[in-house]
């Protein structure tokens, strides 16, 4: 039987750890439970993640409408629904703004694969979903088409939504995907992103296979497994397109690179002035 109050603690446990995270400031993000087949408890609006108690809550039915709770309801529980909807056997939603992650959904950046072991285990392919007004049913509504495919979602110029079987696991997601996308900015900084090859790729995918977490890169025909396939059809619509991290090009000719190309031309009209120079004083 379920312990309702018990779901609650974890809700704001959770709550204070995005909020002590920077993953949520001020009143941002939600977090919802599915309590029953019709029933759904959530986090209230205009409220403090990392400051709520377990009378905060509210409980909603399936269609949104507010069951019980002295504070009101999220605005954007309609996302919440859609995807319990989708998926009955998610137990819970967490919805937040972590800055890394969210800064590739501002910049409409791909999540480059084959990388990062953990991320090719848990994550696989994460999509962007196109942008709408926060709060409406369209809101809700871009992301089905990644729901099966997925166990988080980028939300373009906004922020992330993951989902799970309990409230612990649904912010897992988020905080790996999070963790990633930090790496990636550090690595593009530094001027280098090194992939797998792409049998250590496929062995990842196996690996993943054999722990009976699902793939959709498996399930394709003539699939490049770390150029983002599974979604590409999705980019034109939701606006995005790879600019800062190239895939890597197994057998196939390497990317001009700007930069690099670039520095040889400062070095060699530099080569040229400064032998120039040394003539005139010589």
């Amino acid at each position: 039987m379920l312990n309702l109050h018990k779901v609650k603690q974890e809700i704001c446990e959770i709550g204070d750890r995005i909020y002590k995270k920077g993953f949520a400031a001020a009143n941002d993000g939600n977090i919802s439970y599915r309590a029953s087949e019709k029933e759904v408890v959530c986090t209230p609006t205009q409220i403090c993640k990392g400051f709520m108690k377990p009378d905060d809550l509210c409980t909603v039915d399936m269609e949104g409408n507010q069951l019980s709770g002295r504070r009101t309801r999220t605005s954007e529980i309609l996302l919440h629904l859609a995807i319990m909807k989708k998926r009955p056997e998610v137990k819970s939603v967490v919805h937040c703004h972590p800055p890394h992650a969210t800064a590739f959904g501002i910049a409409r950046e791909p999540i480059p694969q084959c990388i990062l072991p953990e991320v090719e285990i848990f994550l696989g392919d994460v999509p962007i979903a196109r942008y709408d007004t926060p709060g409406s049913q369209n809101f809700a509504d871009t992301i089905l088409p990644f729901v099966d495919k997925a166990n988080v979602v980028i939300l373009a110029n906004h922020g992330t939504v993951s989902w799970g079987d309990t409230v612990e696991k649904a912010y897992w997601w988020t905080e790996v995907l999070d963790a990633y996308c930090r790496m990636l900015m550090l690595a593009r900084g530094l001027g280098r992103v090194n992939y797998f090859t792409e049998p250590e790729a496929r062995e990842l995918l196996e690996l993943k296979g054999k722990w009976g977490l699902p793939d959709p890169r498996n399930e394709m025909k003539n699939c490049d497994i770390c150029a983002n396939d599974v979604f590409r059809d999705s980019w034109k619509s939701c606006g995005i397109e790879r600019k800062a991290f190239e895939p890597p090009s197994y057998g196939k000719p390497a990317a001009s690179n700007g930069s690099a190309d670039q520095e040889a031309l400062i070095q060699s009209i530099t080569d040229r002035v400064m032998d120039a120079l040394a003539k005139r004083t010589s």
